[in-house]
């Protein structure tokens, strides 16, 4: 059994080689059609151009771009990603994969354990309270039971019912930079599950960094 806590990684923003002026560029040629003004494109005026089509409320040029994110999290933060229609995505599945090898959880915020391979129901490995302890015994015995149930001739897709929600899962979620605009304002929100937050937090605070003029503002 593997512990690990989560994470993403940004596969692609269309429109981008690695400087966020190229992602920029594509939103002005597309939103300036509108004015017929592509007379006005110069090397650095998409910037500017982006910045007033913030300010004036027209959101929808920007859904000319798009980003793949993959997250590595737990099954019941995954079903909440899947709430924002406005995207596609591709699931790891527990139909047709086979965790015959062990299963990997994702730890969650308020579990005090470290990150590693846990083989045994009594490990060397210090809890500081009941709850933690509480909680590595039901996945514990999560995997004992689903390999159980392999071991006598249950398919994957039997034995999967029995897989709690802080089971490991992938999942490749693609959108409009608009709707990641959306997706963070709810869920880096203080109301936000805490599972979510700690995933959005950072990434949103990376977009930042990549693209500070679309999403350098405050959504809380």
């Amino acid at each position: 059994m593997l512990l690990i806590k989560p994470s993403f990684e940004i596969m692609g923003i269309y429109g981008n080689t690695g400087k966020s002026k190229n992602v920029l560029q594509l939103i002005e040629r597309a939103g300036r059609t509108c004015y017929k003004s592509e007379d006005k494109i110069t090397q650095d005026s998409c910037i500017d151009f982006v910045k007033m089509i913030n300010k004036n409320g027209h959101h929808s040029v920007l859904e000319h771009s798009a980003m793949t994110v993959k997250f590595i999290c737990d099954r019941g933060i995954s079903h909440e990603l899947e709430r924002h229609r406005l995207a596609s995505y591709s699931q790891e599945s527990t139909r047709y994969c086979n965790y015959k090898g062990g299963i990997t959880f994702i730890i969650p915020p308020w579990v005090d354990i470290k990150i590693g391979e846990y083989k045994t129901l009594f490990p060397k490995v210090a809890m500081t309270n009941d709850k933690d302890w509480e909680w590595y015994k039901s996945i514990f015995e999560a995997e004992r039971t689903y390999l159980l149930l392999l071991s006598k001739g249950l398919l994957p897709e039997q034995a999967r019912s029995v897989l709690p929600n802080s089971l490991k899962t992938e999942i490749v979620m693609t959108c409009n930079l608009r709707e990641w605009r959306h997706v963070f304002a709810l869920r880096c929100s203080k109301k936000a599950h805490p599972q979510i937050r700690e995933l959005m937090l950072p990434l949103r605070s990376e977009m930042r960094r990549i693209i500070p003029v679309i999403f350098d503002y405050n959504n809380n």
